[in-house]
């Protein structure tokens, strides 16, 4: 994990000051275990959830507000403000700030779409298949969000058909049974770098 992060470190800023990094992949397939673990590795780094942009009324349709609330500021050096939503109350909460910092990853569905690629320094995949990764995601969410699921599943296959994500992936993330596996993505390899591609091994964590 390190070396991705000393990797990502070295990149030239993508949104103002910011190298803006996004972690994609279908539900369920780890993204927001793996980006807590490179944040981790990369001192910290803020993480922004686009389960907290997102809404039950907006499952996808949440480019302008993150554009607006986020991208925006951040490509002037300005901190950001969003107001995070709340899956249960189902309303969005008090603002929250996020200042600019040298990496900020952005985890979720479609954090590689279209309209936000132009502002990443780098679009890291799950390479998880799409079943599995849902049947990890319905484990994990319980019977009480069987229908929840049933509508979602619908929603991302619509959104990937019309905007995929991976196509454009720099780096594809591949969960093992000790650590991670990071590997050149379909829009190119990374160059001479490939210390960033590591498998299982002693080492905790890519």
């Amino acid at each position: 994990m390190h070396a991705l992060a000393d990797h990502l470190r070295r990149l030239p800023p993508s949104c103002g000051p910011v190298r803006l990094i996004a972690v994609d992949g279908h539900a369920g397939s780890g993204k927001s275990t793996f980006a807590a673990l490179l944040a981790a590795a990369l001192g910290d780094a803020p993480v922004l959830h686009l389960d907290d942009i997102a809404s039950h009324d907006e499952l996808f349709d949440w480019t302008g507000r993150l554009l607006t609330q986020v991208v925006e500021p951040l490509s002037r050096g300005e901190s950001a403000h969003y107001a995070p939503y709340d899956w249960h109350t189902r309303r969005f909460g008090p603002p929250r700030t996020l200042p600019p910092a040298p990496v900020i990853l952005v985890e979720g569905v479609g954090a590689g779409r279209r309209a936000l690629r132009p502002h990443l320094a780098r679009l890291l995949w799950m390479e998880l298949p799409h079943e599995e990764s849902w049947t990890r995601g319905r484990s994990r969410d319980g019977e009480e969000q069987r229908d929840f699921w049933a509508g979602w599943v619908r929603a991302e296959l619509e959104h990937f058909s019309e905007d995929p994500s991976r196509p454009f992936a720099d780096l594809l993330v591949r969960q093992r049974e000790k650590g991670y596996e990071v590997l050149p993505g379909p829009a190119g390899t990374v160059g001479p770098d490939h210390g960033i591609t590591q498998g299982d091994g002693p080492s905790a964590m890519c």
